[in-house]
């Protein structure tokens, strides 16, 4: 049920973003000083007996209807297409029993309507001047355009800063890999850099929602910015980690950034060993960079164990698995391995 609040108050988000004929019209009742309250429709609105009063409408929806019609008291019902009005002013009476934490009166009756109908509110309060949107259980207070560019800049640079770090610590662990001198806490390095990435880059994700087509060229950057970050986290872990890729993920993902800072934690949860320990890849995050198909990379990971066993086999220990391609693929090993070796290569 939270999931599924989650993704409608996503797609809430996308519906008041700059530029859309809801937000036009919110923003004009900001400026205005005007208070209102707009529902999304939902058969338990009408099942529950939630509508009381008001007039039906079932016109096209533009910004200047919806600006005109909540200039009265009663909440405005629109079409979850964002096409139609369908009421206005209406008066809401969700169930009392229903709690909430809100104080005002409009406030309250949305968080109520928002839980008991499982629909999106988007409530202007005309005294704060502040936009709040429910959706199901949950609330998100809108920010205004100033607060959301700030923000974003300022996450984008820490991105920045996380990113040229993650390829600084992913070219010296390529090194160290390849001469067999790889420490846990090198790779815990790449571990910790990734998931910082991947926490500010989910921070983002809202902001961007928010911003609409204002935020579409600090975007682009953004993508170049976490583009493979998710890939080289699942490789890192399936080479190091002593759990299960899922369960390695969720107990990574559950990390704060307090407790992403100490590689102790890190290499204990994942590992089982202190960060100075030694350590071997397993060889997947290598192999990935190969034309070979996961079913060959797993056979190939099983067979020899770790990334020198690979590194230092034979070309005829392959022959059993890779068939007429083995010398294809045993020259890619070694094309691949002078490539890192030679600081051309970031894996």
């Amino acid at each position: 049920m939270v999931e599924q609040s989650e993704k409608s108050l996503i797609d809430a988000l996308k519906f008041v973003s700059p530029g859309t004929s809801l937000r036009v019209a919110i923003n004009d009742l900001v400026r205005s000083g005007l208070g209102t309250m707009i529902v999304f429709d939902s058969p338990r609105l009408k099942s529950e007996n939630m509508l009381d009063g008001g007039f039906k409408i079932n016109c096209r929806l533009t910004s200047q209807r919806l600006f005109e019609l909540a200039k009265m008291d009663g909440a405005i019902i629109i079409s979850n297409d964002l096409k139609k009005i369908l009421y206005a002013n209406v008066t809401m009476t969700p169930s009392s029993s229903i709690h909430s934490n809100e104080t005002g009166t409009r406030h309250k009756a949305a968080e109520r309507v928002a839980r008991q109908a499982q629909t999106t509110v988007v409530t202007v309060s005309e005294r704060r001047k502040k936009i709040t949107v429910y959706s199901g259980t949950l609330k998100y207070t809108l920010k205004t355009g100033d607060e959301l560019r700030n923000e974003v800049n300022s996450n984008i640079q820490l991105l920045e800063k996380q990113r040229e770090i993650l390829n600084e610590a992913l070219s010296n662990l390529n090194i160290l890999e390849m001469s067999d001198l790889v420490s846990v806490g090198d790779a815990c390095k790449v571990i910790q850099r990734t998931r910082m990435i991947l926490k500010i880059s989910e921070s983002l994700k809202k902001s961007f929602i928010e911003l609409g087509k204002e935020g579409s060229i600090i975007h682009m950057r953004y993508r170049e910015l976490i583009r493979g970050v998710e890939k080289i986290e699942k490789e890192i872990l399936r080479d190091y980690s002593k759990r299960s890729l899922k369960k390695s993920k969720t107990i990574i993902s559950n990390l704060t950034y307090e407790g992403l800072l100490d590689l102790g934690s890190i290499s204990r949860l994942l590992i089982e060993k202190l960060p100075e320990d030694p350590i071997s890849p397993r060889g997947f995050r290598f192999l990935s960079h190969l034309k070979l198909q996961e079913k060959e990379v797993l056979q190939i990971v099983k067979k020899f164990g770790n990334l020198k066993n690979i590194l230092e086999a034979d070309s005829k220990d392959f022959e059993d698995i890779l068939k007429n391609r083995t010398e294809a693929v045993y020259s890619e090993i070694h094309k691949l391995r002078e490539q890192i070796l030679s600081g051309k290569v970031i894996c």
